[in-house]
């Protein structure tokens, strides 16, 4: 996990996951894009951290990553949260699996989203977790019924505040030799090992920005169109006419040679 205020944040209105979701990528970087999507949000999906990770060196993953934002996969930006005592910045990387314009992109760091179609709703943080379970303590696997009726207590854990390392550590440490029923067991390790409410309110996204994947330059979303900024997508304007010791258009300056060189001296004029 990243540290708080950096890490993946996963947009909204996604479609339900496929095995085609990233068929139109390069097999890098539909690899990269497919690990990444599954990881929670708050991961940190840095370079360096995805190269310790991954089969693929920093200069590869950069390269994929800048791919993946101009496919309209990621964004690179700031959240301005709120809280009842302060407001900060806080930097995010957004990732949506489903690959999105400019447009959307636009709409969305506006906190204005068009609706997407219904989908069909995907699984609960808490309800992943129970299901992955038995992958790394194969003693708690647990059926499809006893995610669904142990889900709503796994979401007042994280409600509280409780990570998915504190969670996971709490229902796996000390297990006894033999484990006779799964899903009483998490059900009662649930309950026992239940962390205090936390009062205090949770922060609040108020204003959204976007930076330039390759330099940083913060703009808005009109001016960063694919997540790059018009130097770096290499579109420079042209050079305006302006007042005298400005740069002039091609071509001017031969002209205007041109116009004082058929002028006739005052004294020579003849007047009729």
């Amino acid at each position: 996990m990243a540290k708080p205020g950096y890490g993946k944040r996963s947009a909204p209105g996604e479609r339900p996951r496929g095995e085609r979701d990233f068929a139109h990528l390069l097999p890098r970087d539909a690899a990269v894009a497919a690990y990444i999507d599954r990881l929670p949000d708050g991961s940190d999906i840095s370079v360096k951290t995805l190269a310790k990770h991954l089969p693929y060196g920093q200069c590869a993953l950069s390269t994929t990553l800048n791919r993946l934002q101009d496919a309209g996969h990621l964004r690179r930006g700031s959240e301005c949260v709120i809280t009842d005592e302060v407001m900060f910045w806080v930097t995010r990387t957004f990732f949506s699996r489903t690959a999105r314009e400019d447009e959307w992109w636009n709409a969305y760091i506006r906190g204005d989203v068009p609706p997407d179609r219904p989908q069909r709703p995907t699984r609960s943080r808490a309800f992943t977790l129970l299901a992955a379970l038995g992958r790394k303590t194969p003693a708690l696997s647990l059926s499809h019924t006893a995610c669904v009726k142990l889900e709503p207590q796994v979401s007042e854990w994280f409600a509280r505040g409780a990570t998915e390392a504190e969670l996971l550590h709490a229902l796996t440490a000390g297990l006894p030799r033999v484990v006779h029923c799964a899903g009483s067991f998490v059900e009662r390790r649930l309950l026992d090992k239940l962390p205090p409410e936390r009062f205090l309110p949770g922060p609040r996204t108020v204003l959204r920005s976007l930076e330039c994947g390759e330099c940083g330059v913060p703009g808005t979303p009109e001016a960063l169109l694919g997540g790059l900024c018009r130097p770096c997508r290499g579109t420079v304007p042209e050079p305006p006419v302006g007042p005298p010791g400005t740069v002039q258009p091609p071509g001017v300056r031969e002209r205007m040679s041109a116009v004082r060189a058929g002028l006739v001296p005052r004294s020579e004029r003849t007047y009729r």
